[in-house]
């Protein structure tokens, strides 16, 4: 007995020695690229279609702090990136922004915090208490992919709206159509799209897109234009559509820029919440963002990452918890209310992200950013061509929608659908999953009824 205790002692104490030694090993492994280095700097901006719009709007519709907002989120992809080992994304809650932004000023930024610490404090509850898990085990397969079909065709139609008209995003609306030509026209933005489909295709792996292996029966191409094909595939295109293109352009629509922007980081102060914005914050914020957070900022990000990720696969207790905990430490600050988004994770594999290190970097950018430049990068962001930001957004609007290709009867389709056309119909992303899981019902309570053998094998064939 006394050797059985020593034993469990010495056990103890070596895994407790080993503790930090298995972390820091862990962190290493989730933050080493998968594949090459452009291909990890390429996806860490294929978020920024959904990020930069709707963080200019804030700025210059409600003064939200920018330079807080960018070192909060900054801090959040570092740490998701180095926990998740893949490219979590770190988006904005798109249903307080856009209250905020079509609200007036009544809806100002306290409100803006309060909804953002009382949907974080939800999801918070329901992460602890392991009632998410449960939400996700129990919500059927093809309820899922309508709400991601949903919201990927969401992105593209807002996408086509960013590169078809000039935008005022600071209200929220468009004034006319895109010119053709300019420094943020309509050509620019059709150049652009058409390059990222030449270099990227429809989305396959980069180990798939090298021309160099031979299927059967096909001839092996010269040796020059498996090079050249190589070398095409291999090109950043998302850095070289924002970063080679969009920043130059921007300075270039307005020099003087570079002469407005300040030096040093923005000032941190806690945000004043009264009762009021308390109310308002969660009747008109939480309330409606609270379904989208829980649909696609939970369930949908766990499903499309096991499916992007084999083997990666993460509970909806911990990714619930992570949007629960960014929030209720950032928003009292008046960093902008953040989650992931399964939007976000198909844009960053898109473009070539596949480790937690392609968020970490975005991540140091931003942090790098929010304490060089602050507030004051929003004169930089204000310039940058809409139209540009619109092809990313496009891209990966496109990706999440092609996660529901994987129906394979036509019952499965059938509910995908109807969730999906509710959701776009109606603006709500909880009337639509409402609609999908009534679907669902009737048609087992349909199988049932005409044969109770099938029920069974179509209810396991659907996780």
């Amino acid at each position: 007995m006394e050797d059985q205790n020593h034993y469990s002692a010495t056990s103890c104490n070596t895994l407790r020695s080993n503790f930090p030694t298995n972390v820091l090993a862990k962190v290493k492994e989730n933050l080493a690229f998968r594949s090459s280095k452009w291909s990890e700097l390429n996806g860490a901006m294929g978020d920024l279609g959904t990020y930069i719009p709707i963080v200019m709007a804030l700025t210059l519709a409600k003064d939200l702090n920018l330079g807080v907002t960018l070192l909060f989120t900054g801090i959040y992809n570092i740490i998701t990136g180095a926990i998740y080992g893949v490219p979590m994304p770190v988006q904005p809650m798109k249903s307080i922004a856009a209250v905020a932004i079509s609200d007036g000023p009544e809806f100002g930024i306290p409100e803006v915090m309060a909804a953002g610490i009382c949907t974080s404090a939800v999801l918070f509850l329901l992460g602890i208490t392991g009632l998410m898990g449960l939400v996700y085990k129990l919500i059927p397969l093809p309820v899922v992919r309508g709400i991601q079909l949903s919201q990927g065709l969401s992105f593209a139609f807002t996408a086509v709206k960013y590169i078809r008209n000039v935008q005022q995003l600071s209200k929220g609306k468009s004034a006319g159509n895109r010119p053709w030509f300019g420094l943020d026209g309509l050509v620019l933005a059709l150049v652009c799209a058409c390059f990222i489909v030449i270099v990227s295709g429809a989305g396959e792996d980069k180990e798939e897109d090298e021309v160099g292996g031979e299927l059967p029966g096909e001839s092996r191409p010269p040796a020059p234009r498996r090079r050249f094909w190589r070398a095409l595939v291999s090109l950043p295109s998302a850095m070289i559509v924002f970063f080679l293109l969009g920043v130059v352009l921007a300075i270039i629509r307005r020099p003087r820029v570079l002469k407005e922007i300040g030096l040093g980081p923005s000032g941190i102060h806690v945000v004043k919440m009264s009762r009021h914005a308390w109310k308002q914050g969660f009747i008109k914020g939480t309330v409606p963002q609270l379904p989208l957070s829980v649909l696609n900022s939970v369930i949908a990000v766990c499903k499309m990452s096991s499916d992007l990720f084999p083997g990666k696969d993460f509970s909806a207790t911990s990714v619930s918890v992570s949007v629960g905990l960014m929030n209720l430490v950032g928003c009292w600050f008046g960093a902008m209310p953040c989650c992931h988004g399964a939007g976000g994770l198909a844009g960053q594999y898109k473009f070539g992200g596949r480790s937690g290190g392609c968020v970490a970097i975005l991540g140091a950018a931003k942090l790098v950013l929010g304490l060089a430049l602050g507030t004051s990068l929003v004169k930089v962001l204000a310039q940058f061509p809409v139209g540009l930001l619109g092809v990313l957004l496009l891209f990966a609007g496109i990706e999440l929608a092609m996660a529901s290709r994987d129906m394979d009867s036509k019952e499965e389709s059938f509910v995908m659908l109807v969730c999906t056309s509710v959701s776009l119909v109606g603006s709500s992303a909880a009337l639509g999953f409402v609609c999908g899981i009534v679907a669902y019902v009737l048609l087992c309570l349909r199988k049932v009824t005409k044969d109770p053998s099938q029920i069974r094998a179509w209810m396991h064939a659907t996780p």
